[in-house]
C-alpha cells in the first residue's frame, strides 16, 4: 500500500476513481501495481481513500473506493514561505523542504539581489518544475494538501499586499534583535515569513516590507544560506503556532 497518490478536483465520482496519467505511470511502471491491488489516494478535499484498482495502463488507470478517513497532517498554522528566488536549482530543495514542514504555499520573490532574470513568459517552465515538486514532496510526506506555488512577483509590488492579513516576517541579518524576541505570545493563525535570495534583501527592500507593517527580525549571530534561512525560520514558526513536534 502507498502513501499517498493526490488526486484531481475531477477525479473522484460517486465510488469511482480515475488517476491521471502520471499517477498512471507511477502505479505502473514504479510501484508495479496491478489489478486487484489496494492503493491510498488523497482526493481534492483532502480525505484520504483506500482505491481497490480494476484498470490499470500506461495512460490511464481506474479504481473504486472501498473506504473512505480523514487525513490529519494539515497545520493549524497559514504559514506562507515569500522566498528570494537562488541560483541554480535551489529553488527546488526550497519548494521541497517547505512543502514537508507544512507552509500553504510558497511566493517566489525577485528582489534587488536575485541573479535569475528571466523574461514573464519563461517563468512558466520553472513554475511548472516547482508545483510538481511541491506535488511529489506532499505525497512523500503524507500530507492532506499541495502547498500553491504563487507565480513569481516582484517584492516591491508583492509588499503592498502582503501585511494586509496576518503576521508579515522579514528575516535580515543585519537587524540585531532576533526572531524568538519579536514574535507574538498569543496564538497567531497566519504569518507571511520573508527571505532573502543570496546575499540578502537590500536596506531600501527591507524599509519597504517594515512600512508595510513587517516584523523585522535575525535569526541569530551566524549568517545563514538562504536555503538554510528559511528551513530555520518555517521550523521555528511551525513550532511556535503550529504543529511541529506535536506528534
Amino acid at each position: 500500500m502507498t502513501r499517498f497518490l493526490h488526486l484531481g478536483p475531477d477525479a473522484v465520482d460517486g465510488d469511482r476513481v480515475a488517476f491521471e496519467t502520471a499517477a498512471a505511470h507511477h502505479l505502473g511502471r514504479v510501484l508495479r501495481a496491478a489489478v486487484g491491488d489496494v492503493v491510498q489516494a488523497v482526493d481534492h478535499g483532502g480525505a484520504l481513500l483506500s482505491v481497490r484498482l480494476t484498470a490499470i495502463a500506461a495512460r490511464r488507470a481506474e479504481g473504486v473506493i472501498v473506504s473512505r478517513a480523514p487525513l490529519a497532517t494539515e497545520s493549524p498554522l497559514d504559514l506562507t514561505l515569500a522566498q528570494g528566488v537562488p541560483k541554480g536549482d535551489k529553488m527546488d530543495g526550497i519548494v521541497r523542504m517547505a512543502t514537508e514542514l507544512g507552509v500553504t504555499r510558497v511566493v517566489p520573490l525577485l528582489t534587488a539581489r536575485t541573479v535569475v532574470r528571466l523574461e514573464p513568459a519563461r517563468w512558466g517552465s520553472r513554475l511548472g518544475r516547482w508545483q510538481r515538486i511541491a506535488k511529489e514532496a506532499a505525497q512523500q510526506s503524507g500530507r492532506a494538501a499541495v502547498p500553491e506555488i504563487a507565480t513569481p512577483r516582484e517584492v516591491s509590488s508583492w509588499a503592498h499586499a502582503a501585511g494586509a492579513t496576518g503576521l508579515l516576517l522579514c528575516l535580515w541579518e543585519e537587524e540585531r534583535e532576533g526572531l524568538d524576541q519579536r514574535l507574538p505570545a498569543g496564538p497567531c493563525p497566519r504569518v507571511t515569513v520573508v527571505v532573502g535570495p543570496e546575499g540578502g534583501l537590500t536596506g531600501d527592500e527591507v524599509r519597504g516590507l517594515a512600512a508595510g507593517g513587517a516584523i523585522v527580525a535575525s535569526l541569530g549571530p551566524r549568517l545563514l544560506r538562504t536555503e538554510t534561512a528559511g528551513a530555520v525560520a518555517v521550523a521555528l514558526l511551525q513550532s511556535r503556532y503550529g504543529d511541529l513536534g506535536t506528534g
